[in-house]
């Protein structure tokens, strides 16, 4: 109905009225209008700047921790000669104060069996049972001379007569995934089923089967070649001997983990420890420069005359936690450093964060457990940046409240817009038929002025 209207508006006046109706409307509610864009922008840019602290004290914190669990900054374990034992720390510990003598008597090995020849490799060697059993194998000459069956259960593979090749065995042996691999070597003169165990003593095995056909394959005393026999690592560790059915030991030697390359009975190897000093150095480095690249963020979102953040509870709060790391008692040494501040680590008046070289190396160089124990993963320094980026993040007092609280008022200036647009319209609405009634009176006077007119005109020519 309003379209009808405004297009038959100025018809009686001459006044383009819907034009003057959109003037109007428009200098009434663009104030309004103009008010709600400035306030979403600025609280557009509060989202974003919490959403950069969040994201920039999360990833710092997360770098930190990361480093720390890595064990590049622990004190690593050494040995006297890596030919023979390789020491590595493992994730999580230290190897500080490690002190031992190793000596390797005998490696731990696998065995490795292969079966009889077999000259043609396409046929089928005839259905049956195959029989896997575990034990403890006495070995001789490459032969097994004598066999001690395990406790555990044998395991039982079943070869179908028109599957029975002897790539089918090696596939079915694999399949059953017990702890032989299978696989086949072969030359001019025909192939062998070749089969390797796991390491450890208790890791040797027999392949018996039920059949005639299958008897080609079979591994155990008297039947197939033994290449490798399956026998314990041998250690002598401060002067008392151990096994392990592994050549990767990481319960001998607290926070340690070692790995035997070869035996070398009579000779002894030393174990010790060195600082990661180097390592160390360049974390107190890396820290200041990403800690200063953060407060370049803060000092921008809180600025008092343009921050986004300048009147934000949790920036302030972010704020002054961080500054309080660098005096903050990280560890309970009471013989050496115990803060930041101790190691070389100096807060400037602008609030980053400067490096003393040479202290930092001096407190390296004296005390270097005490330094190594406040980048410790998951205490320390590590725990107190996390602590402060859980705090951001909270969504009760963190900048994720704020977060929060900034969208909830974008939706509120949204609904605000929506009630402005509603309203302007209203008023057009009721503009509009305002100005078309006034316009249809100002018609209906000029047709009466028009009718006066050409009465005037008649009379005055009847006179004439």
């Amino acid at each position: 109905m309003v379209d009808s209207i405004t297009s038959a508006l100025g018809a009686g006046s001459g006044i383009d009225i819907k034009a003057l109706v959109d003037s109007l409307v428009d200098a009434q509610f663009s104030s309004k209008n103009a008010m709600l864009d400035t306030r979403e922008t600025a609280i557009k840019a509060q989202i974003s700047a919490a959403g950069e602290l969040k994201s920039a004290i999360s990833g710092f914190s997360s770098a930190l921790a990361t480093l720390a669990r890595s064990g590049s900054l622990s004190t690593q374990p050494t040995s006297s000669d890596t030919g023979v034992v390789r020491a590595s720390q493992l994730t999580g510990s230290s190897a500080a104060g490690l002190s031992a003598t190793v000596e390797v008597r005998q490696i731990a090995s696998a065995q490795a069996s292969n079966s009889n020849l077999v000259t043609d490799t396409s046929a089928d060697l005839g259905g049956g049972k195959l029989t896997l059993t575990f034990g403890s194998a006495q070995v001789s000459g490459g032969q097994m001379t004598g066999f001690t069956a395990g406790a555990g259960t044998p395991v039982e593979i079943t070869i179908d007569p028109a599957a029975s090749k002897l790539s089918d065995i090696a596939a079915a042996i694999n399949a059953k995934k017990a702890g032989v691999t299978a696989s086949i070597i072969g030359d001019a003169n025909g192939s062998r089923l070749v089969l390797k165990g796991a390491t450890g003593e208790s890791q040797g095995f027999t392949l018996s089967a039920d059949t005639a056909g299958l008897a080609a394959v079979e591994v155990g005393v008297g039947k197939g070649n033994i290449g490798t026999a399956a026998q314990d690592a041998i250690v002598v560790v401060d002067g008392v001997q151990i096994q392990r059915a592994s050549n990767s030991i990481g319960n001998l030697l607290p926070g340690v983990r070692l790995d035997l390359v070869s035996a070398r009975p009579g000779t002894t190897v030393q174990l010790g420890s060195t600082p990661s000093s180097e390592g160390l150095s360049q974390a107190v480095q890396d820290f200041a420069e990403t800690y200063n690249q953060l407060q370049a963020l803060l000092k921008t979102a809180t600025d008092p005359v343009g921050g986004a953040l300048r009147a934000d509870p949790a920036a302030r709060t972010m704020k002054i936690e961080l500054s309080r790391l660098v005096g903050a008692q990280l560890i309970d040494d009471p013989s050496g450093p115990r803060t930041l501040a101790e190691i070389g680590v100096a807060t400037l008046r602008d609030g980053t964060l400067s490096v003393d070289a040479a202290k930092l190396a001096t407190a390296l160089s004296r005390y270097p457990q005490a330094v190594e124990s406040m980048f410790a993963a998951g205490a320390a320094l590590p725990a107190a940046l996390q602590k402060i980026s859980q705090s951001a993040s909270d969504t009760r007092t963190g900048l994720g409240a704020s977060e929060a609280s900034y969208t909830k008022q974008v939706e509120a200036i949204a609904e605000q817009r929506e009630k402005a647009l509603e309203a302007a319209e209203a008023t057009r609405t009721r503009m509009t038929q305002q100005f078309a009634s006034m316009d249809a009176k100002v018609a209906a006077y000029k047709s009466t002025q028009t009718f006066l007119q050409q009465q005037v005109d008649a009379w005055n020519s009847q006179n004439n």
